[in-house]
């Protein structure tokens, strides 16, 4: 079966909605579906509550689409690098719900597993175990988190097959995979398609069962989130 869509627009059309939970794979900037997002943003979808580690940056990323109040709640775990995120949480414009960096992927991949919750350690005794049910396992105190289950997933890997085998490239594959497994539909960004049976088994990090559509962006920015420069020795 190919998978593949001539670009992000027609990739995401008769898929993404408003008020859909959706998960985006990244880490920072770092494996970023940029075509996707600027597809979402270009659809006009709007009151998205949106699955990722951050937001991106001002601008770029899910900052766009921060810029464009196409999302009403993020399920984060980190949200420092964004000042218009800060400005509307901080004003009420927009809902957070703040998840440990861990649980938050253990939740995508609990999801994908058909797992409907789990028990961990962290956050006992902290607001984010606030509601949530506790129970004692050999002496020691565990808090139970739900699975969750976006209803569409964008993520970015490096390398597909037509059938949707994926490869990722370094730390690009973060929350990728998580993501990808968890979403009921699934459309994943790539820099490139190749035929069925040209990735050696082996190397294959997520099988295409978890696939639905697949885009090429065979020159993504790539933008570094912060830029570090060591002056060379006597210089």
């Amino acid at each position: 079966m190919n998978k593949v869509y001539p670009d992000a627009a027609s990739a995401l059309a008769g898929v993404v909605k408003d008020g859909q939970l959706m998960a985006v794979g990244g880490f920072g900037l770092c494996g970023i579906p940029e075509a996707l997002i600027d597809a979402l943003q270009a659809s006009g979808v709007k009151d998205l509550t949106v699955i990722s580690n951050n937001a991106g940056v001002d601008g770029f990323g899910l900052g766009k689409l921060l810029n464009t109040r196409q999302i009403k709640k993020m399920i984060s775990s980190y949200v420092g690098e964004n000042k218009e995120f800060e400005r509307q949480y901080l004003a009420n414009e927009l809902e957070l719900e703040f998840t440990p960096q861990g649980t938050l992927a253990e939740k995508l991949r609990a999801g994908g597993a058909g797992i409907p919750a789990f028990f961990t350690k962290t956050g006992v005794g902290t607001i984010v175990a606030e509601g949530k049910e506790t129970r004692e396992f050999d002496g020691e105190v565990y808090v139970m988190e739900k699975a969750l289950l976006p209803e569409v997933s964008l993520v970015k890997a490096y390398k597909a097959d037509k059938s949707g085998n994926l490869v990722f490239r370094r730390t690009a594959r973060n929350f990728n995979p998580a993501a990808a497994m968890a979403g009921k539909v699934t459309i994943v960004e790539v820099e490139q398609v190749l035929e069925i049976g040209e990735i050696d088994p082996d190397d294959v990090h997520l099988p295409g069962i978890y696939v639905h559509r697949i885009v090429v962006n065979a020159n993504p920015e790539k933008r570094i989130e912060k830029r570090t420069l060591t002056e060379k020795a006597g210089a």
